[in-house]
This record gives C-alpha cells, sequence and structure tokens, in this order.
C-alpha cells in the first residue's frame, strides 16, 4: 500500500509558531550552522549529521527512505527566530498496522526549552492520528537521554519498557538500551491532545 496519497509530496505543518515542511537535498546549507558547531546535538543518533560530509549523507539517506516510502522526514522552521531549528520524521509506517514511529529528532541549542518541540509534536500527533487514522505512534531512545525521554512523557507519552542490549551504538562497539514509549489513539483523544494544547 503507498503512503503517497495520504503524504503528498509537499505536505507542510505549521502553526503560529513552527512550520514543517518535507526535507530536500538543498537544506544541507540550512542546517550547516549547527552541524558543525554543535557537536552534543549528536551524542545519542543513530545517524550522525556533524560536519558536511556527514549532514549530507544524513539527508539522503532520510530522503531515500522517504522514496522507498517507509520514512517521511521534516525540517524544521521557527518562525519566532526567523530560522531553521532542525529535523524531525515519521518513520516504520506501517498502514495496514495502522502504526508509525516518530523520532529522528534533533534542534540546535537555542531552540531547546523553548516549546519549539511541544509544537511540533502537536502538529505531528494532530496529523498522525486525525488525517492519517494511525491507531499507536511509538517513540524510541537511548535508555541513558534522560532530556529526551522526559521530553517525550511531558507531551503524555507512556513508557511500554526498556530493549536490552538492543542495538549497536553507531561508530562505536558498545551496544545500547532503547526505551520504547507510544501514545495510542483513544489516550490522544480522550486526554493527551487538550492536555498538550493547554501546555502550548
Amino acid at each position: 500500500m503507498s503512503i503517497i496519497p495520504i503524504f503528498p509530496q509537499n505536505t507542510i505543518l505549521e502553526d503560529d509558531f513552527v512550520l514543517l515542511r518535507p526535507l530536500q537535498e538543498s537544506d544541507v546549507e540550512n542546517l550547516l550552522e549547527i552541524s558543525i558547531n554543535e557537536p552534543e546535538t549528536w551524542e545519542y543518533s543513530l545517524v550522525k549529521a556533524n560536519g558536511k560530509e556527514n549532514l549530507e549523507n544524513y539527508i539522503q539517506l532520510a530522503i531515500k527512505a522517504k522514496a522507498n516510502q517507509t520514512e517521511f522526514p521534516f525540517i524544521v522552521f521557527d518562525k519566532k527566530s526567523g530560522k531553521y531549528a532542525g529535523s524531525t520524521r515519521f518513520y516504520d509506517i506501517n498502514l495496514s498496522w495502522k502504526t508509525l514511529q516518530l523520532g529522528y529528532t534533533w534542534y540546535g541549542k537555542d531552540f531547546r526549552g523553548t516549546g519549539l518541540n511541544k509544537h511540533c509534536k502537536f502538529l505531528l500527533l494532530q496529523f498522525a492520528f486525525e488525517t492519517l487514522g494511525m491507531e499507536r505512534v511509538e517513540f524510541r531512545a537511548d535508555n541513558n537521554n534522560q532530556r529526551s525521554i522526559a521530553a517525550m512523557k511531558s507531551i503524555g507519552c507512556k513508557v511500554e519498557g526498556v530493549l536490552r542490549n538492543h542495538m549497536p551504538i553507531f561508530g562505536s562497539e558498545a551496544r545500547r538500551d532503547s526505551i520504547i514509549l507510544s501514545i495510542l489513539r483513544d489516550e490522544w483523544f480522550d486526554a493527551v491532545r487538550d492536555n498538550l494544547k493547554n501546555k502550548l
């Protein structure tokens, strides 16, 4: 089943504070400053985007996955500052099961703790549940990434458990434990949507 009918190539999500549009190759220039100057951004990333070459590879992999209809990556534009803030995406999209994952999310340091992430997550979750008709949206993170875990809990995600020794850490012999969180369709409509909207 193709995702193209429900993911138009020009899918744009926005409110008064943030705009998410499809990531494209030319966005290397829009994200290069963060890529080069903020190495801590990639501490827990599965695919590093530090430095121009890695950023180009990161974007190319994302666009290829979009072409294969398994992912849909966005670039995030902060309307308040008039600057590009980072990137996020839907991935592991399974329309027959009505599930997807939301992740590969990162922002430059100037955009963390500003409320930007909550605006992005509201738009993405609203689209997933109310436009795409998803039953479940899943989130994963390195179990040591406390900042990311706290952010997911703050938007209403429920912890399901930890996959121990789940996967190799990029560029390392070590392996990570992955924490699994999720929001279900009923939870979104019953409470999560309104709670999150009140925090915006």
